[in-house]
């Protein structure tokens, strides 16, 4: 088995266990999780999810592990979920060929684009966001490490645009309820 093939299985069988966390089982919460990850490696659970949604990015991983202890601490908020859905919607159909350009190919030869995510880590560092930086960091250091071929690889992938979906989608389904109890 090389590397790539176990960060992944790794990596799914933690966010099968950041999933399992989010059960409402109060103290028992963590212990849930770190069940969870054990039968996702043991049971098969994690292969499946690896040859489904394949290589997860580093970013997904490391939202998944702040979401284990038993004060999750992720910084996926819906502002956060909100701009990444944002720039997948304009990503993804330029990638899959719906124009002339293909930003995918930049990460490839990735100099432009490390350009373009100084001013993001600037931006992050004036706005104290830490997490989000340090998660930039561990991203660019997954790629750095040859984990990824593609640097857009470790930034994102749609099963994070999936979970910001899904960040997003809760909170309008709170304040829809909130605006029908009125």
């Amino acid at each position: 088995m090389n590397a790539v093939a176990a960060y992944g299985l790794l990596a799914h069988g933690l966010i099968f266990g950041a999933l399992a966390s989010l059960l409402p089982l109060g103290i028992l919460r963590p212990h849930a999780a770190l069940a969870a990850t054990t039968v996702a490696l043991l049971a098969g659970i994690a292969p499946v999810m690896h040859a489904i949604f394949g290589t997860p990015s580093a970013t997904l991983l490391l939202l998944a592990l702040l979401h284990l202890p038993a004060r999750p601490q992720t910084p996926l908020n819906y502002p956060a979920a909100l701009g990444l859905l944002a720039f997948a919607s304009l990503f993804y159909p330029a990638a899959l060929g719906w124009g002339s350009f293909d930003p995918y190919a930049l990460g490839y030869q990735p100099w432009a684009l490390l350009a373009a995510l100084l001013p993001v880590a600037v931006a992050l560092w004036l706005r104290g966001a830490t997490l989000w930086l340090a998660i930039l960091a561990v991203d660019l250091a997954a790629y750095a490490s040859g984990l990824f071929a593609n640097l857009w690889d470790a930034l994102f992938d749609p099963l994070l645009v999936f979970v910001a979906a899904c960040v997003v989608a809760q909170q309008h389904a709170v304040r829809f309820i909130a605006a029908r109890r009125r």
